[in-house]
């Protein structure tokens, strides 16, 4: 019952993404409305990390299983690709590349302001 009670909470974040999806002009996924309420509601506390968790990690544990269907779906779609795929590769690893690199910044960038902060703070503490 507990598993049910988690997939409901997950289903009904996915559908109010839905209905945001429908109602707003944005060029964004229903999915992506979806997981934003619910960060918004575990980040707040409205919803408790406790009623989503285990399913959750099902969920997790089920992904790469989802991406069976996509990798044969290319296979059997090999004639289309057949004359691009070096392009295709190439832009594949561009733009991993590219992830990658804006990832690496951001993360640097968001822990040296942390660092500045922490220091900020102790000299402020200390200086009391």
């Amino acid at each position: 019952m507990q598993y049910l009670r988690q997939f409901l909470w997950i289903i009904g974040f996915t559908l109010a993404g839905e209905a945001l999806h429908a109602l707003l002009p944005l060029p964004l996924p229903a999915a992506i409305y979806g997981l934003v309420l619910l960060f918004l509601a575990l980040e707040t506390g409205l919803l408790p990390l406790s009623s989503v968790k285990e399913f959750g990690e099902f969920l997790l544990k089920l992904m790469p299983v989802l991406f069976v269907a996509p990798a044969v779906n290319l296979i059997g779609s090999w004639p289309l690709l057949s004359n691009v795929w070096v392009s295709v590769l190439c832009i594949i690893v561009l733009s991993t590349l590219v992830v990658f690199a804006v990832s690496g910044r951001v993360t640097q960038m968001l822990l040296g302001h942390a660092e500045a902060a922490k220091a900020e703070d102790t000299e402020a503490n200390g200086n009391d």
